[in-house]
């Protein structure tokens, strides 16, 4: 198994303090690095590597700096690489180590050159402030800039380390005088100094980068901002903090339940792509960006290892299910231990099951980062770019499929246990199509691209078509099944897929109301499911899969079998639950999945931020805040389980964990967007015209004729 591994940890100079989770590298390179997170300082000619983890830096460019000697000699604007960042610390101790110190004992600092990677002077000291914090003079500031891939700043004293005395964060921020307009927000944080030029500690801002040693402070002053968070939101964000997962002292995730009772964790101390999305989504709301990065290029490091089940290696675009961080004895240095980033991609899985969804989920997830933050500097990385037309390349591949649906195995999604969902699911379609949506937004019209491009929208058009013709039913629909004719051999069939009537169950026929409709949980040669699955139909909603009548009509469902769906405790999984000799066959008698349990017919409070966000789309916010309302009744009470049992939700799952962190996420970005309705845009996509009109022209011919274009004559055998 390949991993990925953190710097070596060695032992601090003398007199130094080693704060936890920070890394420190020593090499006898004599070049600056510029590329890497880690602050470049120098101490006897010896080159040490420093990992910061206090504080929140944001892009700066050319235009920010107010001296010319920044923005024009020493080239330190935007460039085709990314952005430098700013870092900033302040110390009453003079130092010699990468700067030189004047005889009035002031530290000046220095950027290194872009050019020739030296470093150049600020003129900040007791004559020269600076003022990039609004005019606020500082005494003995130090300031180092590097690349893009720097993300935090922390205090450093003269040895390097960062004692706790000088680990400072600020209250408020203030923007920068004459930005430059580029995509990122330009803030710098400022703090005030007593008469000894040393940082007066105050509150800690929420929107820094948390760490195990600030994550309660960080906490407690979110929640004095937010006056609107009700005692449950409170403990649903400590929770989810205590959920993170660190790895080289940055946030890379969050576990996937948190349950100090449970002495068996299995794979539920894991970071799940799937578990994730939820967190991240809450993450950004809140304005803690920097864990969804991580997260993002982690994951994507791992898209490339190699991949081996059995002596057969799946294609490389597939993402890892989760990963976890652990702790391994660097090789030839048993006292020497370093952290390591061990993924799953389905090998050590129950089942083996295959993550389908885990690169779709990833695509959609950048493309929220970007859309929240403004930041598209990470989705036009090259390696950004590489990895999401690896997982584009992997879904688009041809193969001996009729369908322009996406054909998977069984478990290959959210149910990731034998249900009976092989074949053509509608939540990989849903998810599918999204993706395509966004990846479409974000993929470099490049002339290697090109092909993919055209390629995606064939796609986007024929599977679109497919889903909305084929798979939606509502009474009018059932209607029209129930008097199929069947094998019907002509390319003019009303029965394309020769489906029996009688497939057609009396639970549906009852079940199914006037007014409303659903997309059918899969379908295949003479088979349809009819179950409802509810995150394929909301995230069809969300997506715009599904058209805006038939959007209309899923939550017109929702509303008219509430107690169905939602009942004690939202959402349903899917519904009617397998039972019987129809539970023995399809499920194989699969314990955990007895009726109305778990993926079969449980209960998962997760659900709640999908439906919100389908609800906002269509401005049926009153549904949702319904839903959340129930859940608010018990939801705390009950230690956040996975999913809920019984036809109406109404007892704990018999094997659900409790702290389930994509439950407490859940229900925090559900809040989140009801509160903050706009936000939802970074989830949901609007119906794409072009590609309308496209399927219009296909649903006038929906057969087309076969012919031999560019053939002039027969093959000779």
């Amino acid at each position: 198994m390949t991993h990925i591994t953190s710097p070596k940890v060695v032992v601090p100079p003398f007199g130094c303090t080693l704060l936890s989770p920070r890394q420190v590298l020593r090499t006898d390179r004599s070049d600056i690095f510029t590329c890497e997170p880690y602050f470049i300082l120098r101490q006897r000619g010896v080159l040490w590597k420093q990992k910061g983890s206090y504080g929140r830096m944001k892009h700066f460019s050319s235009a920010t700096c107010q001296y010319s000697c920044l923005s024009n000699a020493h080239n330190l604007g935007s460039s085709e690489k990314g952005c430098w960042r700013l870092h900033q610390s302040a110390s009453s101790v003079p130092h010699t180590r990468c700067i030189s110190c004047p005889d009035n004992g002031a530290a000046i600092p220095r950027f290194p050159s872009a050019k020739s990677g030296c470093w150049l002077p600020l003129y900040a000291s007791k004559i020269h402030p600076t003022e990039y914090t609004g005019g606020v003079s500082k005494k003995y500031q130090r300031v180092y800039c590097q690349h893009e891939d720097v993300i935090a700043a922390g205090e450093l004293d003269w040895k390097g380390l960062a004692p706790p005395e000088y680990i400072n964060t600020f209250q408020g921020k203030e923007e920068l005088s004459g930005v430059a307009s580029i995509v990122d927000n330009l803030f710098v944080k400022p703090q005030e100094s007593d008469q000894n030029g040393t940082a007066k500690k105050q509150e800690a801002d929420p929107y820094q980068s948390v760490t195990h040693d600030n994550a309660a402070t960080a906490m407690d002053f979110s929640r004095e901002s937010n006056p609107e968070e009700s005692i449950v939101e409170k403990e649903a964000w400590e929770l989810l903090k205590n959920a993170m997962v660190y790895y080289c002292g940055n946030p890379v995730g969050t576990i996937a339940a948190n349950d100090p009772s449970d002495p068996t964790p299995l794979n539920y101390d894991q970071v799940f792509i799937r578990d994730f999305i939820p967190s991240a989504i809450a993450f950004l709301l809140k304005g803690e960006t920097e864990i969804v990065r991580h997260f993002i290029l982690h994951t994507l490091q791992l898209q490339s290892w190699e991949k081996t089940v059995d002596c057969y290696s799946p294609g490389q675009g597939l993402m890892p299910a989760s990963f976890k961080v652990g702790l391994i004895p660097r090789d030839g240095e048993e006292n020497v231990m370093e952290e390591t980033l061990d993924p799953d991609f389905g090998e050590a899985a129950i089942g083996r099951v295959a993550p389908v969804d885990s690169g779709l989920w990833w695509i959609i997830l950048l493309r929220a980062y970007g859309k929240c933050t403004g930041d598209l500097s990470l989705q036009e990385r090259v390696d950004v770019q590489t990895g999401m037309k690896m997982i584009l390349k992997l879904c688009l591949a041809d193969g001996f499929d009729m369908f322009p649906t996406l054909l998977v195995t069984d478990g290959s999604c959210m149910i990731d246990r034998r249900m009976g969902i092989h074949g053509h699911p509608l939540e990989i379609q849903a998810l599918f199509y999204s993706a395509l949506r966004c990846a479409r937004e974000m993929i470099t019209p490049e002339d290697g691209s090109l092909d993919l491009i055209r390629a995606m929208i064939n796609r986007l058009i024929a599977l679109s078509f497919h889903i909305r013709e084929y798979y939606w039913v509502d009474m009018k629909k059932l209607n029209e099944i129930y008097r199929y004719k069947t094998e019907e051999y002509s390319y003019d069939a009303v029965n394309k897929f020769n489906i029996y009537p009688d497939q057609v169950s009396p639970w549906l026929v009852e079940w199914m109301p006037d007014r409303g409709g659903y997309l059918i949980g899969n379908l295949q040669p003479a088979h349809m499911d009819f179950r409802f699955f509810s995150l394929g139909n909301l995230w069809s909603i969300v997506g715009s899969l599904a058209t805006p009548e038939q959007s209309d009509a899923i939550l017109d469902l929702f509303e008219a079998k509430w107690m169905d769906l939602v009942g004690n405790m939202p959402l349903k999984i899917c519904y009617p639950a397998l039972e019987g000799e129809e539970w023995r066959i399809i499920t194989g008698s699969d314990p955990k999945n007895t009726p109305w349990s778990y993926h079969n017919g449980g209960s998962w409070p997760t659900l709640l931020w999908q439906l919100t966000a389908a609800c906002i789309k269509m401005k049926r916010p009153k549904i949702a805040q319904r839903a959340i309302e129930v859940a608010e009744k018990r939801i705390s009470r009950d230690r956040w389980p996975e999913y809920y049992d019984l036809k109406t939700g109404k007892f704990i799952g018999k094997q659900a964990r409790l702290y389930q962190t994509w439950s407490i996420a859940g229900y925090l970005v559900a809040k989140l967007l009801l509160r903050k309705p706009e936000a939802a845009q970074m989830l949901t996509c609007e119906e794409d015209f072009t590609l309308l009109e496209a399927r219009t022209l296909l649903e006038a011919t929906p057969k087309r004729k076969r012919s031999r274009k560019g053939v002039s004559k027969p093959f000779l055998v």
